[in-house]
This record gives C-alpha cells, structure tokens and sequence, in this order.
C-alpha cells in the first residue's frame, strides 16, 4: 500500500511538472522581433519573420508544415516562412522535455503593398480591407459604382476569385431626365389656273376650253356665268363677252394656303442608376392580325411621345445615359388596304444613343430638318411658251413643306424630398359652387388654404418646371 501510494504521488508530481504554463506566461515568454511580444504570430504569405525565445529551447515543432515553415538560427531565435494561407502551431519544448509554450501562427496573404496601392488610386475612400482565410475582404463607402469596381479588380489582382464585396455605394444614385420635343411644321401652297372656255353659235358649231373648263358641265357654268360646282381653291372669277354668236369665257383660280404646326412636350422621368425607366404620352392603334381558321386577332401598336432610358452613374456627377426616343402619329395619308379592311399607317421619328454628361448638363441628341419642294406648271402646247401672252393658258402650282425636329436631354441627380412640399396642378383648384356656376358662370374657383409652405411655393410656379424631387 505504501508503495503505491509512492507511485501515486509520484505521477501527481509529474503531472504538475508537465503542466503547461498559464496563457499570461506563454505571452510573456515570446517576443517578435518586428512585432514586439505576443502568444499569436501573424505571417503574411511568401514572407519570413525572425522570433526569439526569453528561454533557450532544444526542440521546436510545427503542427502543419504545409501552412508554415519553420528553421532554428540559434537556440533562441526562429526563422518562419508562410507557405499557405491558414492557422496552425508552433511548440517549443527545452532541453529537459518541458514545454516552453505555445504560439499560434496565422498565415494570410500579405494586403500592405495592397492597401498602398489603394490609396494611390482611390484616394479619399473608405475602404476598409481585411483578410479571411485565403482572401481579401473589402468593406466601407466609395463615392460611386465605378470606383467601387475599380477597388474590386485591383484587389483581384492580388486573390483572384478569392475577393469578398462588402462595400457600399455613397452619393446621389437616382438620376432625373427632362427631355424636350421640340417639332415646327410649316407648309406653303400656291395655285394659279388660268382657264378658257368658247362656245360658237349653231352656224359655227366650236365648242371648246382649256383647264378647268375643258369638260362640258363646267364650260355650261362658264358659259351662264356660274364659277365651278366644286372647287378648292381660295378664289374663283369668270370674266366673258360675246363677239356675235361666238361666247368667250376665261376662269381664273387662285390659291394661298400657310400653315404653321407647333408640338412640344418634356416629358421628366426619374430612375435609380443601372435601371431602366419608360415613359409613353399618346395611345395605342388597334391592328388585326391574321390567325389560323381566318381568325382575326386584335394587337396594339403604340404611338405618341416614347422614352426609354437607363442611367448609370459612373463617378461622382457624371452620367451615362443610354437612351433611346421616337415621336410617332397615325398618318391618314398613308394607308393600307388588306382583307377589307383599311389600316392607316404611321410617321415616326426615333433616335437611339448613348451619352455621357454630368450633373445640369445638356444634349440636343437627334434634329432632323426636311425640305420637301414641289413646282408643277400645265399649259397649252407652244402657244403657253409665248412671253407675256403664254401666262393666259398657263397654269401654276407650287408647294412646299418644311419639317424640323429637336431632342434635348437634360439629366439631374436628385433626391426625393417631403410630402408637404409636393402639389400637383388639380390642388389649386376646387368644383364651383352652384351659385357660381350657374349665377356667374364659373367652371372653377382657386383654394385658399389648405396647402402647406412648401406646397404653395410649387403651386406658385409655372406648369413647366420640376414636381417631386428636389436638385441637389
């Protein structure tokens, strides 16, 4: 019994000298040459770093030589090269068997050269840049999505495929376009005919005219005296005399026709920066469309004023804007037959483009000027080209038609702002009592009150400016 209680307390012994030493002594007894002490040692991949031991060790051991590779200079100080991005560790035992202690090794990929270059390129930024495991994680606030990419690929160069975005993007990203339409039609007709017309007695039988006259019903009018039955012109006078039995008739016709087509509209339409916005002020024409069995299908085409737009944000105040715009109308004129049934068809104006500006700046991206000329002259044969005289039996049509069309894209960063500084045109007006209507013959009345400050400065504008956002 004595004898293994000897044995007892001789393994407690040698357990309690076997103990390895508290976590505060294993700190104290390790000292990085660059770092300073420390129980856990960082390593940066492809890189050595030099440690010493307060004590003299005889036995060293790294846990995974694939992680971290380790040599002896002396019996204080140790060379440790990072091989692999990881966590591993490093036991130092001393002459006697006893362990000196324990130092986890952490290796990562070296990110200082990194962090410089970011600052190089990207000044001003906030990013912050850890390492996980084998990779690169950046998060923080950049000022716009382009620096933000240009963090991404840089940081790709030093852990390709290996590289975590927990960035976010600062600033302004909602994008509002105004875009105006601005198209000016002017047209000019001119018309002179000059007509003759002669009808002789029974002895002579001629019967004849020229232009307008040169058919039997309008020779008879002429000949009584009467202008055309039907006529376009603006103006129409018959001039005759008679020479015995022989009735000599001249019809002259004129026309002066002007006309002037002005149509605009600025359409304003927002979007956040990478998405698309459409806008559509006009309607849709109903087409048939044939199916199997003669069964008609109906589709709708649209036409009017069409936009579509997608914004991008690339730095700061600067804009890329991919966008595309038409103006189309049904067009009377031109029409197409199929089937029985009658379709008209449609003029269009498109333009599709990508630009780039900043913040209030402005594009004319589309004009189109048409000049479409037109003279036609009818006379008699040889006796029309006589000077002076010729003009009797001649006759003059002359048209011309101008077209001209602007585009302007006007792009503004914006916010959105609070609902009591919002208005729309109905809140300036309310229904008319019945006193009103009917006693003073009042379709509306203008509010008093009830609209906020913000909400009376916007009613306060004109119908062309901006509802909704406020403009940075």
């Amino acid at each position: 019994m004595k004898l293994c209680g000897w044995i007892g307390a001789a393994l407690l012994g040698a357990a309690l000298t076997w103990a390895p030493p508290p976590v505060g002594a294993v700190a104290e007894t390790l000292r990085v040459v660059q770092n300073g002490t420390g129980s856990v040692l960082k390593v940066p991949m492809n890189r050595a770093v030099v440690i010493e031991s307060d004590e003299p060790f005889a036995e060293l051991s790294i846990a995974n030589p694939s992680i971290a590779d380790i040599s002896s200079l002396s019996d204080r100080t140790i060379y440790v090269l990072g091989k692999a991005p990881g966590l591993t560790t490093l036991t130092l035992l001393d002459a006697s068997g006893k362990l000196i202690t324990n130092v986890e090794v952490r290796v990562a990929p070296d990110i200082t050269e990194f962090k410089e270059r970011l600052r190089q390129i990207l000044p001003g930024e906030k990013i912050e840049v850890r390492t996980a495991n084998d990779g690169i994680v950046l998060s923080g606030s950049v000022s716009s999505k382009a620096r933000l990419q240009r963090a991404l690929d840089l940081a790709e160069r030093y852990a390709p495929e290996r590289v975590s975005n927990l960035m976010t993007v600062g600033g302004v990203q909602q994008v509002m376009l105004k875009v105006r339409f601005a198209e000016m039609k002017r047209a000019v007709t001119k018309q002179l005919g000059v007509s003759w017309g002669i009808k002789g007695g029974t002895s002579y039988g001629v019967n004849g005219g020229t232009g307008t006259l040169n058919n039997q019903l309008s020779l008879g009018n002429a000949q009584l005296g009467n202008i055309p039955l039907a006529n376009d012109n603006a103006g129409a006078v018959v001039f005759g005399f008679n020479a015995g039995s022989l009735q000599v008739n001249l019809l002259l016709e004129a026309l002066e026709q002007k006309g002037v087509v002005r149509t605009l509209a600025e359409p304003n339409l927002s979007a956040l920066s990478g998405q698309e916005a459409t806008f559509l002020a006009g309607g849709e024409y109903p087409i048939p469309v044939a199916q199997d069995n003669g069964v008609y299908t109906i589709e709708y085409k649209p036409f009017g004023i069409e936009m579509n737009f997608i914004p991008r944000v690339v730095d700061e105040d600067i804009i890329n804007l991919e966008l595309r715009a038409s103006v189309s109308a049904i067009d009377p004129s031109s029409t197409v037959t199929a089937n029985g049934l009658t379709l008209n068809a449609f003029s269009k104006r498109e333009t599709s483009t990508t630009v780039e500006l900043r913040d209030g700046e402005s594009f004319a991206i589309a004009g189109l000027i048409q000049d479409d000329f037109l003279d036609n002259a009818s006379q008699l044969p040889w006796i029309g080209d006589v000077p002076v005289l010729g003009a009797l039996f001649r006759s003059a049509d002359y048209q011309r038609a101008q077209t001209e069309l602007v585009i302007i894209v006007t792009a503004h960063l914006v916010t959105p702002t609070r609902g009591e500084a919002l208005a729309l045109p109905t809140d300036r007006i309310k229904p008319p009592s019945e006193n009103a209507l009917f006693l003073y013959g009042k379709v509306a009345s203008r509010k008093r009150g009830g609209l906020g400050k913000g909400a009376s400065e916007v009613a306060k504008q004109d119908f062309s400016g901006s509802y909704g956002y406020v403009m940075d």
